[in-house]
């Protein structure tokens, strides 16, 4: 009886846990780390977050769906289960985005739930078990137009098995906890199974040329309790750069070294961001501290050698890759948002580890600006690459043909408010700033925060506490390195001045000292219902220098205000902005526009133009208005020229 009754505890423990984890889309951690405050307990209803995922939720989930029903990617399953015939359409790793696609919708139906989509995802999930082989494989590159055994396993370097087996297994799992139907999880179980049966210390030693699988063998593992499932996921890290093993694929999979031996970020940027979720997911719930030193040694350098100011990552269209330190070009910038959302994942999973502002400081920057430029206004256009300059050439797409970004913003965009708060036994942490409310566990205590703000456009932030019963617990607030003349946590980029204005904190209208703690302000006493905290962030127009070493960035310099990125699009600018010139000392004024790309907050100024005569013998200088936009907004209004970096000097002015 004894035995049965703590039998059903832990089974609660293990459901509760996976619950919370699958929904915030983050790890859950060990008792002494931080724990993510789930997006079901988080309500966004500010003015800038709250339409972005109502139109994920109205515009983009359905939208993908249709384009995966055009592109064949649903009828290939289809045809691997026999419910009709055809050919094989598109790419071979197809499969991943359906599932990408499925993962968003659960989050969406969490917290709306919506019967006709659920009916949809169902008949799409039937097609999807139909597919699968008797013995649990799934993949319909081999399954379509015949079944091809002798293939399987053969080159999960290039064809992305085990990449599409994570996907499944993390929208498998979040499916089932949105909805408590079984079907989906029950095929992703059996496929692990399969997988497990294959891959081990005394079985095939390989891994996949893709990193995924870990991340998601680790929800599965959470969903289930089968501890198998996070045993595999660590065969799979531990076995990168094991010669002895298989074949080394090298640095373009990291798969060069060991994982606890590597130091910087090399290969396909957003194979790199998943290997390193998945080392920290497994460090949480193991406490490896060799995958720790290697994290933190690897994000040392992504920080202050690698990441661009809008938080992209990846410099090289060759492989879709890192450069080597201080290689970060403008116009040729890759930052493909699949690589901006997992350096965002890896950041928030480090907070959790480390309980560190800094992180979030980095993760703010990639969900304003090198994250958000990945997707329109209207939710149906797409960047894949993100650069910070162009030439008139780029401007989103409707789809594409290898489609990975769009169907990773579909499963991002709703995510976003799990990443807003964490807890910690009496410590409350609030890490982002959106207007909304959420429920957290502190000990056995339910406490309510409301979060009142315009921000990104108004520093001001209002947040009203209202503990079920009244107590002594701790509210960090994090204070952004942007605040405090630190645009990212190292020297890579810093301000030319230093602000005067200084953050304030009040509570129940009574300043209180800035008690800072690896970047959260610090305010411990006892709660009643309607405190209130009142915190100021001023917003200054910044102009920001790049680490001298950036070559690209030269006697240029770009614009900030609280976290968002500006930039100079041609429409503003009488056509053209690759020829301005906008000195230190020009003034510049903010302006809220609520008519101009679904309400921003612009700066405008002065610079100089440099244009050639109609002879083209001479160049003409004259001064003319300037204005900057949001980074993220760019390409909205057709096709021309646009910069991030802005040059400071004349010729012959500058150094």
């Amino acid at each position: 009886m004894e035995k049965a009754r703590l039998l059903k505890g832990n089974v609660f423990t293990i459901m509760f846990m996976a619950l919370f984890t699958l929904l915030t889309g983050c790890q859950m951690v060990k008792a002494d780390k931080l724990t993510a405050v789930p997006f079901t307990d988080v309500s966004i209803s500010d003015d800038f977050w709250a339409p972005r995922i109502e139109t994920n939720r109205k515009v983009t989930v359905p939208y993908a769906f249709k384009k995966c029903e055009e592109t064949g990617r649903i009828s290939n399953f289809a045809k691997a289960g026999g419910l009709m015939e055809g050919k094989f359409e598109g790419i071979y790793f197809n499969d991943s985005d359906l599932y990408k696609v499925i993962e968003g919708a659960a989050y969406c139906l969490k917290n709306h739930p919506d019967p006709e989509l659920e009916k949809y995802v169902d008949s799409v999930i039937d097609k999807i078990a139909a597919a699968q082989w008797e013995d649990g494989y799934i993949y319909t590159f081999y399954s379509v137009p015949r079944r091809q055994p002798e293939k399987r396993w053969t080159n999960i370097r290039d064809r992305h098995e085990l990449y599409c087996a994570g996907h499944f297994f993390e929208g498998a799992a979040a499916y089932y906890q949105a909805t408590g139907k079984r079907k989906i999880l029950d095929v992703a179980i059996r496929l692990a199974d399969k997988i497990d049966s294959v891959f081990g210390p005394n079985k095939k030693r390989d891994v996949p040329g893709h990193e995924e699988i870990e991340i998601g063998l680790v929800k599965l593992y959470r969903v289930t309790g089968n501890d198998k499932y996070l045993k595999l996921a660590r065969f799979f890290l531990d076995e990168r750069g094991q010669a002895d093993g298989h074949k080394l694929y090298g640095e373009y999979s990291q798969d060069h070294k060991p994982v606890v031996e590597q130091s910087q970020p090399v290969g396909h940027a957003v194979r790199a961001g998943y290997l390193y979720s998945g080392m920290a997911d497994v460090a949480a719930l193991t406490g490896d501290t060799g995958y720790v030193n290697a994290l933190d040694r690897i994000w040392e350098n992504v920080v202050s050698k690698k990441l661009y100011l809008t938080g992209g990552i990846g410099a090289r269209h060759g492989g879709e890759s890192f450069g080597n330190d201080y290689e970060l070009p403008n116009k040729t910038a890759y930052c493909e948002t699949c690589a901006a959302i997992a350096n965002a994942m890896w950041n928030h999973r480090l907070f959790l580890l480390h309980g560190d502002a800094k992180y979030i400081d980095v993760l703010e920057r990639i969900i304003y600006n090198g994250f958000l430029s990945g997707i329109s206004l209207e939710g149906d256009k797409f960047f894949y690459p993100n650069p910070l300059a162009s030439d008139g050439k780029h401007q989103r797409s409707p789809w594409f043909g290898c489609a990975c970004c769009p169907t990773n913003i579909v499963r991002f965009i709703p995510s976003l408010p799990g990443y807003a708060y964490a807890n910690k036994d009496d410590i409350v942490y609030v890490n982002l700033f959106m207007g909304g409310s959420a429920k957290i566990k502190v000990n056995r205590n339910t406490v309510q925060l409301k979060q009142e703000t315009r921000y990104p456009w108004d520093g001001r932030v209002k947040i009203t506490v209202e503990p079920k019963r009244s107590a002594k617990f701790a509210i960090y607030v994090r204070i952004p390195g942007w605040a405090h003349d630190r645009p990212v946590p190292s020297d890579l980029y810093r301000y030319i001045n230093r602000s005067e204005e200084k953050v304030t904190l009040k509570v129940n209208d009574k300043p209180v000292a800035l008690d800072m703690d690896k970047g959260f302000a610090r305010i411990r006493r006892k709660w009643k219902k309607g405190d209130v905290v009142e915190l100021y962030l001023p917003m200054p127009i910044r102009r920001v220098l790049s680490h001298e070493n950036v070559k690209d960035n030269a006697g240029k310099a770009a614009l900030q205000r609280g976290p968002i990125v500006y930039c100079a699009e041609w429409l503003d600018n009488g056509g053209h902005v690759l020829n301005l010139v906008l000195p230190d000392d020009a003034p510049l004024k903010s302006e809220h526009r609520e008519d101009l790309l679904a309400g921003v907050t612009v700066i405008r100024g002065k610079a100089r133009g440099s244009y050639s005569s109609k002879d083209e013998k001479y160049t003409v200088t004259k001064e003319q208005d300037f204005v900057a936009i949001p980074y993220y907004a760019w390409a909205h209004r057709g096709k021309g020229e646009m910069a991030v970096w802005l040059t400071r000097f004349a010729k012959g002015e500058g150094n």
